[in-house]
């Protein structure tokens, strides 16, 4: 089978991408409407870009020419919070992504208890095992959709305890959730452990 990305809508070809790219992680974003509701919303397109300082980008997407809640209050406050969900915040972050008025408060929909930040005025989730603060630094647009790419820098990093061993992150004991295609999720299932890869530095003579 071949495809031809020119022959496809927008729509059929982020159905057939988010049908590849996977898993991916998800970044569960807490924003303040212009009336101070907490809106809270999922997003699939998401990555680390910078460590130092440290960096995350996601992808907003549009419903026809409107720009999704969370793009909108970013770009007004320029200030956000970006979750790690872990499998039994799954059913509450699924319903986070339906559509529902600018004024309404998922988190407040939801019943999700939320906590004062430490360095910005947007709330984070008491319940996540992970919450970055972060502060708008760049905005890029992709494609005829115009999808704009965020990227915020990291203010403050809250994890729950027990989570960080050795200065890493215990990937089993946080138990995170991807986004497959459609209404699809998964967890990490099998994990396993290869040799490390050690670092050479390449000479070149004079």
């Amino acid at each position: 089978m071949h495809v031809d990305p020119s022959d496809l809508s927008a729509q059929e070809s982020y159905r057939l991408l988010t049908g590849i790219v996977v898993p991916r992680p998800i970044a569960w974003v807490s924003t303040l409407s212009g009336t101070g509701g907490v809106n809270l919303a999922p997003f699939s397109t998401f990555t680390f870009v910078a460590p130092k300082p440290p960096m995350v980008g996601f992808s907003v997407g549009r419903k026809g020419s409107t720009y999704k809640d969370t793009a909108r209050n970013i770009l007004t406050r320029e200030t956000y919070v970006v979750h790690i969900a872990d499998r039994g915040l799954m059913e509450p972050l699924h319903e986070s992504a339906e559509e529902v008025a600018p004024e309404v408060s998922e988190a407040e929909m939801l019943g999700l208890e939320t906590l004062p930040s430490d360095c910005i005025e947007v709330p984070r989730l008491a319940a996540a095992p992970v919450a970055m603060e972060c502060r708008l630094r760049q905005v890029l647009e992709f494609g005829d959709t115009r999808s704009r790419f965020l990227v915020g820098e990291v203010l403050r990093i809250h994890i729950r305890d027990g989570l960080v061993r050795d200065g890493k992150i215990d990937s089993a004991e946080l138990d995170p959730i991807c986004r497959l295609a459609g209404p699809n999720y998964a967890t990490l299932g099998e994990i396993r452990t290869l040799r490390a890869m050690q670092q050479t530095k390449k000479h070149s003579g004079a």
